[in-house]
């Protein structure tokens, strides 16, 4: 058997581990069979994780192991197992695989390029129902919707065992450049040249986000109105973050301009219960920013709908607010501004942060369905500004921990939303 903690898509290497046990086996053809792995740990809990074992080798990047894959994928098959049975989907575009490559350094997750035209995910640790990324890409692709690499096909698990997702086939982009990338070429290069693609990256989450909320026969994804037992719960939550983050606040001079302000951190995120109507909560991206986007020669394509990956599938399954998004992708610019110059040495234009926000958000309100946010502008950018204000705190602790060089990031952008007065436009 493989040894898990030499595996770079698992994730607790940290934790002392009691116990493994292959729970599942799923045999494929050519002597190549899926496993599924239970790791148990110290403290009592455990995972499952997926493998891929020829005898007792790891075969999840060899030809055989993919051609199987797509072979019953395509043919639609179920296989029935000593605990459930494996389902396997394809639609249309899969073909026989000539040539399979490693995608890169994933860290979760190991994702193949074959022939140059699918991407194959294979999902490592596996949580119990549907992967929101199968779900979502499944309904936006059967909606006609652009603007994503179109799902090809899928496979999972179902029974007493397990039911979980455990891989999906969709189509690779060939030349794209992910917008972190192309946003940091551009400020190199022609910063206002990313302003147009900001506004147009708008317009596409505006459109993404009316399409998954256009379906009010679906329960997993009828728009719902929010609860203020919602709102409230939220707001106890990132509540106690905040108290925490700030009373372990270090001596450095980097956070000396919020130092002593976790109390109107705390009554900003407050107004979230005081706005009124909320608007609408959907099934959304979950984990939007610049790396989750790329560019190809004429269009942008968003990718990696798994949500967050430190939250669990029902967390990451729950709908909610389509304004986390875009505050997600707004932080992002930030990043983006401040990284320029701390990686290549040329700082961002003075107001290009400023005109990257007003151009994403102004596409975006243009094109997504009002009914889903709330009535107006003044309240779609207060909400808007509890929602970055929630990502900035999680980015202070990230970086504090991690980072020490950003950590001025996310306390430039506490103080920006701190300074804004309520009737102020908060997107300036």
């Amino acid at each position: 058997m493989i040894d898990v903690r030499q595996q770079r898509w698992f994730g607790s290497k940290s934790r002392e581990i009691t116990h493994q046990e292959v729970l599942e086996r799923i045999a494929l053809d050519g002597g190549i069979e899926l496993a599924i792995l239970q790791v148990g740990f110290g403290e009592g809990t455990h995972d499952l994780y997926q493998l891929v074992l020829r005898g007792d080798e790891d075969a999840s990047e060899d030809l055989e192991f993919v051609r199987a894959l797509i072979r019953n994928m395509d043919a639609g098959r179920d296989v029935e197992t000593a605990a459930g049975t494996a389902v396997f989907r394809g639609l249309a575009g899969l073909e026989p695989v000539e040539h399979v490559r490693p995608m890169g350094a994933e860290q979760s997750n190991t994702s193949l390029v074959l022939d140059e035209r699918v991407v194959l995910k294979v999902y490592r640790r596996l949580g119990a129902g549907p992967n929101p990324e199968l779900e979502l890409l499944r309904f936006l692709t059967e909606r006609g919707f652009e603007n994503i690499a179109s799902l090809r096909g899928w496979y999972a698990h179902t029974g007493r065992l397990i039911d979980a997702t455990l891989g999906i086939a969709q189509d690779f982009l060939p030349g794209a450049v992910d917008g972190w990338q192309l946003a940091l070429d551009d400020l190199q290069q022609e910063p206002e040249r990313f302003l147009a693609r900001a506004h147009e990256l708008g317009v596409i989450t505006g459109r993404m986000h009316s399409v998954l909320a256009s379906d009010s026969q679906d329960p997993a994804f009828a728009p719902e109105e929010t609860s203020a037992e919602a709102l409230g719960l939220l707001t106890a939550t990132v509540d106690e973050e905040i108290e925490q983050v700030f009373l372990d606040l270090p001596g450095t001079a980097a956070v000396d301009p919020i130092r002593g302000r976790g109390q109107e951190v705390r009554e900003r995120l407050a107004l979230l219960t005081q706005v009124g109507s909320a608007g609408r909560i959907i099934r959304h991206h979950g984990d939007y920013h610049l790396g989750q986007v790329m560019r190809t020669e004429d269009r942008w394509v968003v990718l990696d709908f798994e949500g967050e990956p430190a939250r669990t599938l029902v967390e990451r399954r729950r709908k909610r607010s389509p304004l986390r998004d875009v505050a997600g992708m707004l932080r992002s610019f930030a990043y983006a501004a401040t990284a320029s110059e701390l990686d290549h040495a040329i700082a961002a234009p003075e107001d290009w942060e400023m005109r990257a926000r007003e151009g994403f958000l102004d596409g975006y309100l243009d094109e997504v369905d009002p009914s889903i946010l709330p009535p107006g502008r003044a309240a779609i950018e207060r909400l808007l500004s509890v929602f970055e204000l929630e990502k900035a705190v999680y980015e202070l602790r990230y970086e504090l921990d991690n980072r020490p060089d950003w950590v001025k990031i996310p306390v430039a952008g506490i103080c920006r939303l701190l300074e804004i007065d309520d009737h102020e436009e908060v997107a300036r």
